[in-house]
C-alpha cells in the first residue's frame, strides 16, 4: 500500500488541486493542510527549505509576489519566512511529503515516486 501523503497548499490553488486529484486517483491517502488555516510549523518549512532552498520555494512569477512588490525589496531569510506565514500564496505550491520525501510545485515525477507502494 502507498505511504500517505500530506499536502500544504490552497483550495484555490490549480497545483494544489491538482495534487489532490493525483494522490485521491491512485488512492494514496491524503492529509491536507490549508495554509491558509494553518501556516506551516517552522520545522516543516525548514524540511523543504533544507532540500530546496528558500529561493526556489517563492513563486517569483505568481501574481502574489507581483502584488506584494518583492521583486523591488531586499528580505533577510527571517523577513521572507515570516512573510510566507502571513501570505501562502508567495510559496510554489503544493509542498508535498511522502514518508521522508518532499516536492515543491507541479511535480508530478515526484508524485509518482510517492505513491508507488513501499517495497520491503
Amino acid at each position: 500500500m502507498p505511504v500517505s501523503v500530506q499536502i500544504f497548499g490552497v483550495r484555490k490553488s490549480p497545483e494544489t488541486r491538482a495534487a489532490e486529484r493525483f494522490f485521491k486517483e491512485r488512492g494514496v491517502p491524503i492529509h491536507f493542510v490549508d495554509l491558509n488555516e494553518k501556516p506551516m510549523s517552522p520545522a516543516e518549512i525548514g524540511r523543504f527549505v533544507g532540500k530546496f532552498g528558500l529561493a526556489n520555494l517563492v513563486d517569483t512569477a505568481g501574481k502574489a509576489y507581483a502584488g506584494a512588490g518583492l521583486q523591488y525589496l531586499r528580505l533577510t531569510d527571517a523577513d521572507l519566512l515570516a512573510r510566507i506565514g502571513r501570505e501562502p500564496q508567495l510559496l510554489r505550491l503544493p509542498l508535498v511529503r511522502g514518508g521522508s520525501r518532499l516536492s515543491i510545485g507541479r511535480d508530478e515525477a515526484a508524485w509518482k515516486e510517492m505513491a508507488a507502494p513501499a517495497r520491503p
